[in-house]
């Protein structure tokens, strides 16, 4: 067995609600690396759904609705709890780390987790075909982005529960491995099966998601002065609603 592989399993546990992986006890060190495997997982599954869900003839209102549910219930809606958090504490000031630690939910918390749905929503009703590929590169995108946040600033509480992530990294090329990985072969799945003209478009629409998945982790980590285990969520979820915009914008501008 890989020696890695303890640390996939535990990624499994962590970041979904999907039976544990057979024959392997987890370990709960270095798990965010595998995270975008568990984006390719879940976006894959929500993929499937989506084009069910056209394949009965259901309106793509409803498709994008089923698509979103299934995804909240696949990661047990641990990305969008950071959301809420991060909303309220980025609008409390000097009280930000009390703010992100209270378990009720603010005004600027419940506004930032609806504003994410709404992207979403929208993104998903405006991609058309391109729909089910982009669901698969924005939940990669999404669970690659907390990683710079790791690398790049310092975690703010000293005890929180994702402390761990950040004390047991190694460098972001490393930790960025399979991540990187896992983009090359979508690509490479862009290249092989879309149709010859729509190949280049489908590749550059897949590959714009790295944007947000940088300059999400950067403006959030400048504002917040570092980041908790609430801001690494919310990485996950402003760069899927956002990697999802890239998409449609670099599909409609090589259209």
């Amino acid at each position: 067995m890989p020696r890695w592989w303890p640390d996939l399993a535990g990624s499994w546990i962590f970041y979904s609600t999907l039976p544990p992986l057979p024959g392997v006890s987890p370990r709960f060190e270095r798990i965010a690396r595998f995270a975008p495997l568990l984006g390719l997982v879940i976006g894959g599954a929500q993929a499937v759904l989506w084009w069910l869900g056209q394949q009965l003839g259901l309106p793509i209102a409803a498709c994008t609705a089923l698509v979103l549910a299934f995804g909240l219930i696949l990661s047990g809606g641990l990305h969008l709890d950071g959301v809420m958090d991060t909303g309220d504490g980025l609008a409390a000031g000097p009280r930000q780390l009390e703010a992100m630690a209270d378990s009720r939910i603010g005004a600027s918390g419940l506004l930032a987790v609806v504003l994410v749905l709404l992207l979403k929503t929208a993104a998903l009703l405006s991609l058309g075909p391109l729909a089910p590929a982009m669901l698969i590169w924005s939940a990669v995108w999404g669970r690659i982005a907390p990683l710079p946040a790791m690398a790049w600033f310092p975690y703010l509480r000293k005890e929180g529960s994702a402390a761990f992530h950040r004390l047991q990294r190694q460098e972001l090329a490393m930790e960025l491995l399979p991540g990187a990985l896992l983009i090359g072969l979508l690509a490479a799945l862009c290249l092989s099966t879309n149709p010859t003209g729509l190949r280049i478009v489908a590749l550059v629409a897949g590959l714009s998601g790295f944007l947000p998945s940088v300059l999400v982790p950067l403006e959030l980590g400048r504002r917040l002065g570092g980041h908790t285990g609430d801001s690494y969520g919310a990485c996950v979820e402003w760069s899927e609603a956002l990697a999802l915009w890239c998409g449609w914008f670099s599909w409609w501008l090589l259209n």
